[in-house]
């Protein structure tokens, strides 16, 4: 459970969570589960931007270096590597970088699938 100095933060966290619910789609209710806020949301979709720019200029990019710079983001989840892959999966399945997720993740054995559905 989050701990809140000031009035004003912990509102706005409970809004930006009301707003995750109403949304109610598979990545507003992962955000939910996991208690991201809204400044680390904006952060996460800064992740996901700067990695389709890496792709988009053929930089390499892995999976480890991706769940390092998402727990700078969310330090509290440092031990659930699987939330990087549920967000990122996520944001694929909203058609919101989707290219990201099958880059970093597709090469695992349980998503070989996406190797042929994209070509």
């Amino acid at each position: 459970m989050r701990h809140f100095d000031e009035l004003d933060k912990r509102l706005d966290y409970i809004e930006f969570r009301q707003e995750l619910l109403f949304e109610n789609t598979d990545l507003t209710r992962l955000l939910f589960e996991y208690e991201i806020d809204r400044k680390q949301y904006k952060k996460i979709m800064d992740l996901m931007e700067a990695y389709r720019k890496k792709l988009d200029n053929k930089e390499s990019v892995n999976h480890g270096t991706f769940e390092t710079e998402m727990f700078r983001i969310v330090p509290e989840c440092h031990e659930d590597y699987h939330m990087c892959e549920y967000i990122a999966r996520a944001f694929m399945d909203e058609h919101r970088w989707e290219e990201v997720f099958p880059a970093l993740y597709g090469d695992m054995p349980k998503y070989k699938f996406l190797k042929s559905e994209n070509g």
